[in-house]
């Protein structure tokens, strides 16, 4: 039988559209009820990836993730949000990106990811990860992700928002191991997932992100939710109504590869709205961050930035506030002369920097190979 996704109009973040269109979203899923039976515990993972208001699109929306929680509530199950941020302590992101008071005024318990345990997800990508205790003492998980551009692996959506179980340096522990590799990481995402396995996963993408995302890009109003119990699937639907191409995304891109199912949108039963019809007009996918042409390693390495993309510092933007130098996985950062200076022989592109910058001041900056590839495809 194919994975059902439901695809869900909802024009903006007043309380009683988001309610009405989250309830819409799960009926024909069989409601909540289906997934949340009274007396279980239900840990809600929204994307909390920096504190910044729910206007930047960085986040899940407040009103998504209380519509989600009463839902929860009312068929029984005991509560708790959390996420793992990049920046900040989870309790000051989730203040200040709304979530905190959703979760005190619904009477959820707020989760802050502080303790994990090692697991040993089925595959070939990690033989051990670190997770949050949280997310493996829950009897349901529900997966809240945010729509957004992602500079590494093309979007954001159902499977890559599980990348938030891992907690804390863990994460650029992990950028690490897979360096530059984007199918390792991809797989080690997919292979995460799969180890979750959330009940239910509802997309906020009434306002999305473009372009350098997924903190420093864009919102752009798509006006809809998604919801689905397989995270590829869902993705696959997502994929369809930004028309992106699947090829772009690369957990997508890795689980085509490897024949998992349900991540062709042909394999998937899409029910409720027209994607075409919610569609934005001119979606700004992420840049092309590498491009392979089949050569082997020893002409691709020399090759290797103007075949791929890397992040440039912005300094009229860039405040040497030093959160890129703290978080980036390989420690290529350093300020010489009031400049950010990055080792570019030793970068890895995970844009971990461009990812966490407050300020939006590294940018994406194409080697010449690339440009030129795009600009003849296009």
């Amino acid at each position: 039988m194919k994975p059902k996704v439901v695809l869900r109009a909802a024009s903006d973040y007043r309380r009683e559209t988001v309610e009405t269109a989250v309830a819409e979203a799960l009926a024909p899923l069989g409601g909540m009820g289906a997934f949340v039976r009274p007396g279980q515990k239900v840990l809600i993972k929204p994307n909390m990836l920096s504190g910044k208001s729910p206007d930047r699109a960085v986040t899940t929306h407040p009103e998504v993730v209380r519509a989600v929680v009463r839902l929860a509530r009312e068929a029984g199950g005991i509560v708790s949000v959390g996420d793992s941020p990049g920046v900040g302590s989870p309790r000051q992101v989730a203040a200040r990106c709304g979530i905190l008071s959703v979760i005190e005024e619904t009477g959820a318990t707020f989760a802050p990811f502080s303790d994990s345990i090692r697991v040993r997800p089925a595959g070939s990508a990690f033989h051990e990860l670190e997770i949050a205790q949280d997310i493996v003492d829950a009897d349901v998980v529900i997966n809240l992700p945010k729509l957004k551009t992602h500079q590494m692996m093309g979007l954001t959506c159902a499977v890559k928002n599980l990348f938030g179980a891992v907690v804390g340096m863990r994460k650029p522990r992990i950028h690490l191991q897979a360096g530059a590799d984007k199918a390792l990481f991809a797989l080690m995402l997919l292979e995460l997932a799969e180890h979750i396995r959330p009940a239910l996963t509802v997309v906020d993408a009434i306002t999305a992100m473009e372009g350098n995302g997924p903190g420093s890009g864009d919102p752009v109003h798509v006006g809809a939710l998604l919801a689905g119990d397989e995270p590829l699937a869902v993705d696959a639907a997502a994929i369809r109504l930004l028309g992106v191409r699947p090829a772009k995304v690369w957990t997508q891109r890795m689980a085509l590869e490897s024949g998992r199912p349900g991540a062709r949108f042909e394999e998937i039963e899409l029910l409720g709205d027209d994607p075409e019809a919610l569609r934005p007009a001119a979606f700004r996918a992420a840049k092309d961050t590498d491009i392979h042409f089949g050569l082997p390693s020893f002409v691709r390495e020399p090759l290797r930035r103007s075949l791929s993309a890397l992040p440039a510092p912005d300094m009229k933007l860039c405040e040497l506030c030093g959160l890129c130098i703290e978080h980036c996985p390989p420690r290529v950062m350093h300020v010489e002369g009031k400049k950010l200076e990055i080792d570019y022989a030793r970068c890895i592109g995970c844009f971990c920097c461009q990812e966490l910058c407050p300020r939006g001041a590294l940018v994406t900056r194409q080697g010449l190979l690339l440009r030129l590839s795009r600009y003849l495809s296009g």
